[in-house]
């Protein structure tokens, strides 16, 4: 076995923890991409839902207003997502 080789395994041939449990690509790739994104970008979505919902509202189209409103959890939580990629992705266990 090479020295390269061990690296990338155990002493014992196997794979190390780091290993068993990294992303795929595509999860990766998506971690890449959200974090470029500032994190006040979603909390700004959010905030726009929200007044946009309540204008629909004060215009008398409530089931609007009941749609659009509904997207300010979902930016939310994509915020909460883009913290954690940047905090502790998959690219800081990769080193």
């Amino acid at each position: 076995m090479t020295t390269d080789t061990m690296t990338r395994l155990g002493r014992d041939g196997s794979q190390t923890e780091k290993q068993k449990h990294s992303e795929g690509v595509v999860a990766r790739t998506i971690e890449e991409q959200t974090a470029k994104l500032p994190s006040d970008v979603f909390l700004m979505a959010a905030g726009a839902s929200i007044i946009g919902a309540l204008s629909l509202k004060m215009m008398g189209r409530g089931h609007d207003a009941l749609f659009v409103g509904q997207w300010a959890a979902p930016f939310l939580l994509l915020g909460v997502y883009n913290k954690i990629v940047k905090v502790a992705g998959s690219d800081r266990a990769a080193s």
